[in-house]
């Protein structure tokens, strides 16, 4: 269950992230996120549709777009297999064919981290090029529509931030930046910060250190409600702001007494600080 949790988690954080990437052209997409294809649950990870066919947009991950595009995305720990490959195509060809659509006016885009080289070697072996267009981005000639694989972490930060974020070890240099683009946006942007804190905890709790501003990192947690979730799960708050000694006090109210403890402490103003100054005393319950 925590498996499935965590990629939808990345998954609509990927969604976010490729609407900011193409944030210029909202006006001229439209994004249709996991689109159903029958009443079966069988579902794209997102589909953006042209609203004007002879939109032209220069974004590098979005040149070989047509009027309708798919993509399929992999969070950090996951990979593209070949099997996944026909899935996806087989996708495109239903789509195609409940829509009443030519394939050669589709796209079809893999993005993920790893560098799929079996899936280039099948690609490969089976007459296809696969050439590198621009840093991290490989188009695939040789099927009928255009399809691309985009390797996220290779992407240039500065043109592609908000999908080169999107990873389980990113930097302090690059959340600091990733924050203040997202400033006064947590809303629109609430799966994507939410699935970036818990992927890289100790990343942020560094970055608002940094700044000597802890404050601010649980005003941001509190907004985009990862502290009330992180509580439930008997981790605590220190957990919740990556805490150097997070993890012990979350082990250490685990049971229900423990708990009990530490909420009445939460209720009597004391602050996280104060508690991680406190963990020593709570009881490990073991």
């Amino acid at each position: 269950m925590e498996q499935q949790t965590s990629r939808v988690s990345w998954h609509t954080a990927f969604v976010q992230a490729f609407k900011m990437e193409l944030e210029p052209y909202k006006d001229a997409l439209e994004f249709s996120t996991e689109h159903q294809l029958t009443s079966e649950p069988l579902k794209i990870d997102l589909l953006v549709i042209k609203k004007a066919p002879e939109t032209v947009i220069e974004k590098n991950i979005a040149r070989i777009f047509k009027r309708v595009n798919i993509l399929e995305y992999k969070s950090p720990e996951d990979y593209f297999s070949l099997w996944n490959f026909h899935k996806v195509l087989s996708y495109t060809h239903l789509y195609a064919s409940l829509n009443k659509t030519d394939v050669r006016d589709m796209t079809v885009s893999f993005i993920g981290m790893r560098y799929p080289r079996g899936l280039f070697s099948y690609f490969r072996e089976g007459g296809c090029a696969v050439t590198g267009t621009s840093a991290g981005i490989y188009a695939v000639s040789g099927y009928p529509m255009a399809i691309q694989v985009i390797e996220s972490k290779e992407l240039p930060f500065e043109e592609n931030q908000w999908l080169k974020a999107l990873r389980d070890d990113l930097n302090t240099e690059r959340a600091g930046a990733i924050l203040g683009k997202s400033r006064g946006r947590e809303g629109e942007l609430g799966a994507y910060l939410c699935m970036l804190f818990r992927a890289n905890p100790k990343t942020f709790e560094e970055v608002y250190r940094m700044k000597n501003d802890e404050r601010a990192l649980e005003e941001v947690l509190e907004r985009l409600g990862l502290t009330a979730k992180w509580e439930e799960r008997g981790e605590a708050k220190g957990v919740a702001i990556g805490e150097a000694r997070g993890v012990a006090i979350g082990e250490a109210i685990g049971e229900k007494t423990a708990w009990e403890k530490f909420v009445g402490l939460l209720e009597q103003g004391y602050t996280v600080d104060q508690l991680k100054r406190m963990s020593p005393s709570v009881p490990s319950g073991n």
